[in-house]
């Protein structure tokens, strides 16, 4: 019996959990609570007023606004009008955001009125007076009176910008089949159901905060609570008045939640599962997290290529948990290539790079095998370690220096609450390796005690040659470290 395609698609797996999760909520922004039947009425009032504003199947939507229940709504409108989904970096500089716009040539942008003291609507026209027809946020959808467009799974469902720290941002294709195939298998990984209440701090605009996070939501009738800027004490907030139950997050969200002050203040019992995943995870604050605040944590490994590629599961030991990201989910294929490169295969991989085949072609070789750009080992289970970027890496003296092996090293050093370790330049030894610290709070550390910390646990040519302490690291929207600016700030 051949499968119906439009079950496929986001608009189907949204009916379904409209007439599955009667009494459930869906959706909770603040004094808005929405059930599943509501959100997907609102859904449809704004796919219909797209489509009356010439929204035709094929046809990009550019969205950028911070986590709300508006973005949600205006997110999954667009993808029932038919329309491919361009959410946009709410970090990027209004040059940046006119260049997406531009490049995805999307027919209308949606944006937020005002967002962390800008007007990015003012910002755009004071560069350009050619601009798509824009919706401020909030806004009243106006439902036009027009039918939706049939969907089926191969349509284009979304153009996910990269973050642009290495190099000009480029739009990763995904079809409604395959971002539905990463957000499914997260759920089913993570074991979410209608009962979980899911906090997304995770940013929207990012594959982590709106495929694991709206669209997995969406599949599992778990509610959906946005979080627009993290603020480790509303976060708390939230978890206690909302009984929050499933928290992902880059390791800085967790951190900071660990180490502040009044946490014994709030009552965090409710949740039960947190997921943190970068290209380096401390292994001491996965123990920290499992001690201190008695919950199921599990790593996963992801890129927007490909956005979750491997995944640990609730029933894997606390070594495999606090040493690996994993093994492979949502039928991906892994496998290691030169200088040990994570390759990822499999029908979620990108459909490419929009408008750029040379860029494709140089991240997805002719058998179908994405390049990450990450080194990796394999255990014999099959479960994935990233060792480090490999533009990360650097070579003292004729050896290889993974920074992530140092920085590991650093997460046990007590009074260091993050690190960074990148290598400069030596006359001597090629280069040498220089640790960028942020101390804990109320701690005192000085360079000498941190090298000889590192001298203690690791190979001479690996130990730091110099040591620069920060306030904090600059890192990206999703909490990655700029080793970029880094490298620029090496004495």
């Amino acid at each position: 019996m051949a499968v119906d395609p439009s079950r496929h698609t986001v608009s189907a797996v949204l009916d379904r959990a409209a007439a599955s999760y009667i009494d459930a909520e869906a959706l909770v922004d603040g004094e808005v609570r929405i059930g599943w039947a509501g959100l997907r009425s609102a859904v449809l009032d704004a796919a219909r007023a797209l489509v009356g504003m010439g929204v035709r199947p094929g046809d990009r939507v550019a969205l950028c606004a911070p986590n709300s229940a508006q973005w949600v709504v205006a997110a999954l409108g667009a993808l029932h009008a038919g329309a491919a989904l361009v959410p946009i970096n709410t970090r990027f500089t209004a040059t940046e955001t006119l260049d997406v716009v531009r490049r995805s040539a999307a027919r209308v942008l949606v944006v937020e009125g005002e967002f962390l003291g800008r007007d990015r609507e003012a910002e755009l026209r004071a560069l350009s007076p050619e601009l798509p027809e824009v919706v401020r946020l909030p806004t009243s959808w106006v439902p036009a009176d027009v039918d939706l467009p049939a969907l089926t799974g191969d349509q284009l469902c979304d153009v996910m910008f990269t973050s642009g720290t290495t190099g000009r941002s480029k739009g990763a294709m995904s079809a409604h089949r395959q971002s539905l195939g990463v957000a499914e298998a997260w759920a089913s990984c993570g074991e979410l159901t209608s009962a979980d209440r899911y906090l997304i701090v995770n940013p929207f605009f990012h594959t982590f905060g709106y495929k694991a996070g709206i669209l997995a939501c969406l599949s599992s009738g778990a509610t959906i609570v946005p979080q627009p800027v993290f603020d480790v004490a509303e976060t708390m907030r939230l978890v206690e008045r909302e009984r929050i139950t499933v928290l992902p997050g880059p390791p800085t969200i967790f951190q900071a939640l660990l180490d502040h002050p009044g946490r014994a203040s709030f009552d965090l019992s409710s949740l039960r599962l947190a997921v943190t995943g970068a290209a380096v995870v401390p292994v001491a604050l996965v123990e920290r997290m499992r001690s201190e605040l008695s919950l199921t944590v599990l790593t996963a490994y992801g890129l927007t290529e490909a956005v979750v590629a491997t995944m640990c599961r609730p029933g894997d030991s606390p070594e495999t948990v606090a040493h690996t990201c994993g093994r492979p989910l949502a039928g991906f294929e892994l496998r290691l290539g030169e200088r040990d490169e994570v390759l990822l295969r499999g029908p979620n991989v990108m459909l490419g790079y929009l408008d750029d085949p040379e860029a494709t072609a140089a991240a997805v070789d002719a058998d179908g095998w994405l390049h990450t750009g990450d080194a990796g080992t394999v255990d014999e289970h099959g479960n994935l370690s990233i060792t480090d970027r490999l533009k990360d890496m650097y070579i003292c003296g004729g050896f290889n220096v993974y920074p992530a092996e140092v920085e590991q090293a650093l997460a046990r050093l007590p009074g260091v609450a993050e690190s960074a370790v990148v290598g400069t330049a030596d006359a001597r030894l090629g280069e040498v390796g220089v640790a960028h610290v942020v101390t804990a709070p109320g701690s005192t550390l000085t360079a000498d005690e941190v090298i000889a910390f590192c001298r203690e646990r690791l190979a001479n040519y690996k130990v730091p040659r110099a040591v620069e302490f920060h306030p904090a690291l600059p890192r990206n929207a999703m909490g990655k470290v700029l080793k970029t600016r880094l490298r620029k700030e090496n004495p």
